[in-house]
């Protein structure tokens, strides 16, 4: 049995399949072409960020995608997508996102949210306002909290 491969013409009347030329831009550097396997843009629900458990930042975050937190941060974020803070996460800062998820440590307010949901392992001590609020047994919470109104414009 051989541990190479070994090359073979091909078989008559076979056509070489060949690369497309590179697109150049005007500036003379080459283009890179779309893979076909993977899409060129992805969807705003596809798109997270990741602070790793080993990690801890300051600082702050804005932005449309999904955020998940895992470390420590201390900031303010600000995102369009969601947030979810993990078991042994710790954020502190005031925080805003179209849906939260807290299973670790909130030292802030959350100052706007369509749905908010705390784990039986999350803990918020800060005040919340959000859309809709969901509370397992177990979760703490320190601070006042509006949930379920609308605001007239």
């Amino acid at each position: 049995m051989a541990l190479w491969k070994e090359n073979t013409p091909p078989p008559a009347g076979a056509e070489r399949a060949t690369a497309p030329a590179p697109a150049y831009a005007g500036n003379g550097a080459a283009q890179p072409e779309p893979s076909p396997a993977r899409p060129v843009r992805a969807s705003l629900e596809s798109r997270e960020s990741v602070i790793a458990p080993d990690l801890t930042i300051e600082g702050k975050i804005e932005g449309n995608g999904n955020v998940r937190i895992a470390g420590r941060f201390k900031g303010d974020i600000n995102v369009q997508g969601s947030l979810t803070i993990e078991s042994s996460a710790t954020v502190t800062g005031q925080v805003q996102a179209k849906s939260i998820v807290v299973a670790g440590e909130l030292n802030g307010n959350i100052l706007g949210a369509e749905r908010v949901e705390l784990i039986d392992s999350g803990a918020v001590n800060g005040d919340v306002k959000a859309g809709s609020l969901t509370v397992a047994a177990g979760a703490r919470m320190r601070g006042q909290v509006d949930f379920g109104w609308t605001e007239k414009h």
